[in-house]
């Protein structure tokens, strides 16, 4: 059952968190916070997003606010580093802040930089974390990808290449045309009205589920037994959520029956500050906890009231495609 907006929006917080690299092209993050009878939820779409797109993140949070976490299968979730699209010289700063992480997602294809930046960005990571994936946003051609992943395995494996290019037929080519590198479907999952099409195209082996997108941690579980069915494992990632919607990824995860791959839940370290203290990492894993925002930082990131009125707007529409 969908609570009543004014319960929604009751005691709800719009916060800006700044960033310490631009990341995703933005350099802050704004996010709205709901409490309801089982705890905190996010509901964060990024600005551009319709309405649409953005109700089920608005269904996401509704379910950890006022359902909770499905039960956990194990406790502590291995987690990647993520490295933004940094100078080479910047990575050992970047992975300082993923203590024991033994796997790294570095951010590819950025706009504005070539692909030697890429490569010198990898091998900079190599020298430090023994697994490397890679994201490209789909920020390639077939044929940039195809170089790109040439380029970018020269000096060993990646454990695989998420999201190289934005469509789905681009991804069965690359695929087809790279078969030693594992493609990876993000933005293909997330942002389809299908989110098996990329699948039976062929055009994956691995893919990537962000809870708040796809309409919270059950309807997760509920799309990972089905790609189960086509022998694709799953990697639960961080749609840039708050360590609120952080702790919903590692519910999910920790729900999961098999857990193949480090999940990409690491960028609560991407934010100058956050909403809660950043959980307890040993070697390279999280706790399965839920997180109750600090009450200092839901004052210190406050967003302004224009941008707050913006927010409440927002989650009304969205609050109406879900009834």
């Amino acid at each position: 059952m969908i609570p009543a907006i004014d319960d929604i929006l009751d005691g709800a917080h719009v916060l800006s968190m700044p960033m310490r690299t631009r990341f995703r092209g933005i350099t802050t993050r704004e996010v709205m916070l709901v409490r309801g009878p089982a705890g905190w939820g996010e509901f964060s779409p990024f600005p551009e997003y319709d309405d649409v797109e953005s109700a089920p993140w608005l269904a996401s949070a509704i379910e950890a606010a006022w359902d909770g976490p499905p039960s956990p299968q194990r406790r502590r979730i291995p987690v990647n580093a993520t490295v933004p699209a940094v100078a080479a010289s910047e990575v050992a700063s970047v992975l300082s802040r993923s203590p024991g992480a033994e796997t790294a997602k570095v951010k590819v294809a950025e706009k504005g930089q070539s692909l030697a930046d890429d490569v010198a960005r990898v091998r900079a990571v190599r020298e430090l974390v023994p697994r490397v994936r890679i994201d490209a946003n789909g920020g390639w051609s077939v044929d940039e990808a195809v170089a790109a992943l040439a380029a970018l395995t020269a000096d060993g494996p990646l454990e695989y290449a998420e999201q190289p290019c934005a469509s789905v037929p681009e991804l069965v080519e690359v695929r087809r045309r790279v078969p030693g590198v594992r493609i990876a479907a993000d933005e293909s999952i997330r942002r389809a009205e299908d989110p098996m099409k990329v699948v039976r195209a062929g055009g994956a082996d691995i893919a990537v589920l962000k809870v708040a997108p796809l309409g919270g941690m059950r309807a997760v579980l509920e799309l990972a037994g089905e790609l189960g069915e086509y022998g694709v494992p799953v990697v639960v990632s961080s749609a840039l959520d708050s360590s609120v919607g952080i702790s919903s990824g590692l519910a999910a995860a920790a729900a999961l029956p098999h857990l193949e791959f480090a999940c990409g839940l690491g960028t609560g370290a991407l934010f100058v500050r956050d909403v809660a203290p950043s959980p307890e990492v040993i070697d390279g894993t999280y706790p399965v906890d839920t997180l109750e925002p600090d009450a200092q930082a839901l004052i210190e990131l406050d967003a302004d009231a224009d941008r707050t009125q913006w927010w409440i707007e927002r989650v009304r529409r969205c609050h109406a495609l879900l009834r």
